[in-house]
């Protein structure tokens, strides 16, 4: 017990980036499943099959491969691009590489979440606001989008957990994440098993209180609801 807390605030600061990195991935994830879902909803042919190629290759994929393909990959093509340009070598940031990684990934599942959300909304209802005079923007901000942010919480909570798990593959790039520096710090110390021990008591720490605050969140948008209080 004394080697780890010998070696807390250094876990700590692993612990901060890990969480840093899920939070700003998630807000990627975000934005690209707003724009996947937009995508597919649209009656653009083009746009549909460029966001159907999307999901389908990111969802057939291990997250893994992935994030090596775009670390090394990106890597040599911002090289490559720099080269031509006169500039000299450009390291990319593993820190950098993991946020685009994972919020690309995980923006393949927000787009079918939010579409899946988004089509089981009643047709009547925008007909109910066509009737009523309101604009384009006005029935999407004020009709549809509450209703999409109702049945998507469910998928986009479990999305997040999963997210959040999966930071740790990141620690495979050189990432000093909670799982890279407990890992060395395992390995200087001869006690592996220790070390991820309290890795696993980070992560059902960050993940209990993200339940919590799903709850909570899920509980208030749902009010008036059938079956809630």
């Amino acid at each position: 017990m004394g080697t780890l807390l010998e070696y807390a605030p250094l876990l700590g600061e692993g612990a901060l980036v890990t969480i840093s990195l899920a939070v700003l991935a998630l807000v990627l994830a975000t934005a690209l499943g707003v724009a996947g879902c937009a995508a597919k909803l649209s009656r653009g042919l083009a746009w549909e099959w460029l966001a159907a190629v999307y999901t389908t290759i990111v969802r057939g994929v291990p997250d893994l491969v992935l994030i090596l393909l775009i670390y090394f990959g990106g890597q040599r093509l911002v090289n490559q691009i720099g080269g031509a340009l006169g500039a000299g070598y450009i390291e990319v940031s593993e820190y950098w590489a993991g946020v685009i990684s994972i919020g690309f990934i995980y923006g393949a599942y927000l787009t079918e979440t939010f579409r899946g959300a988004y089509q089981s909304i009643p047709h009547g209802q925008a007909e109910a606001a066509n009737a009523l005079g309101l604009s384009a923007w006005q029935r999407l901000r004020l009709v549809m989008a509450p209703q999409v942010l109702r049945l998507a919480l469910p998928g986009y909570g479990n999305v997040w957990m999963v997210l959040v798990k999966s930071t740790a593959v990141v620690s495979v790039i050189g990432l000093h994440d909670l799982v890279g520096l407990a890992d060395k710090a395992g390995k200087a110390t001869r006690e592996p098993f220790l070390f991820f021990l309290a890795v696993i008591a980070v992560y059902l720490a960050i993940t209990s209180v993200s339940n919590w605050g799903l709850a909570r969140l899920e509980a208030r948008v749902n009010r008036g609801q059938p079956g809630w209080i």
